[in-house]
């Protein structure tokens, strides 16, 4: 059954089976960078504020270090800036924060551009496949065979079917990685909150 509708799709039908590739391939690849990427964050900040407690910064950024993701860059950067002034430190928490989620971000415009072409590449085969339909009939006219005229149809609603299969799962994973970039973002923001006031504390404690 593929290969029939595979000859019958015309050149849309592998545009189409190479949009859906790359779109599997995003969704695959964002997928395992957001697994590696969002941690346990409740848990890493309070390792982290528990040897900063102990006035160990040298083994609260090794933490840092040996932990993956943005919440561990961005805790590690503030301890390093620790010695500066709130608003400062909060300043440059900020700008590191706008390139993390522009790194979570990667890719996924590629994604969602996938899923908003695949139905007008389906529609441009739709068309084409109805030009060779009045193509024939111009040539032959009427009494045209059905089968000249089948190519054309078939065509036609294969491309409007490969379409449609290729935009619907790609918009959902494109909406499922932005859901996951949204959790992690919240997690950065909530990292940065408590890393901020655990520092604070630490100063007017000192």
């Amino acid at each position: 059954m593929l290969p029939e509708l595979l000859h019958h799709g015309g050149l849309m039908i592998w545009l189409l089976l190479l949009a859906g590739a790359v779109a599997v391939a995003v969704f695959v690849e964002r997928l395992l960078h957001y697994h590696r990427e969002q941690i346990n964050s409740i848990e890493f900040i309070t390792g982290v504020r528990n040897v900063l407690k102990r006035d160990n910064v040298v083994e609260a950024v090794s933490i840092c270090d040996a932990t993956p993701g943005p919440v561990s860059r961005l805790v590690k950067l503030a301890i390093l800036n620790r010695d500066r002034e709130r608003d400062r430190v909060r300043e440059v928490l900020a700008d590191a924060s706008l390139l993390e989620v522009s790194r979570l971000e990667e890719k996924l415009t590629l994604l969602g551009t996938i899923a908003q072409i695949a139905p007008i590449l389906g529609l441009l085969g739709t068309v084409l496949g109805f030009i060779e339909v009045f193509r024939v009939l111009q040539q032959q006219g009427v009494s045209a065979p059905a089968g000249l005229l089948a190519g054309g149809v078939w065509q036609a609603l294969v491309c409007t079917g490969a379409g449609l299969a290729v935009a619907a799962p790609a918009y959902a994973a494109y909406n499922y990685l932005v859901s996951r970039v949204n959790r992690i973002v919240i997690d950065m923001e909530k990292a940065t909150t408590e890393i901020l006031n655990l520092l604070g504390d630490l100063q007017q404690g000192a």
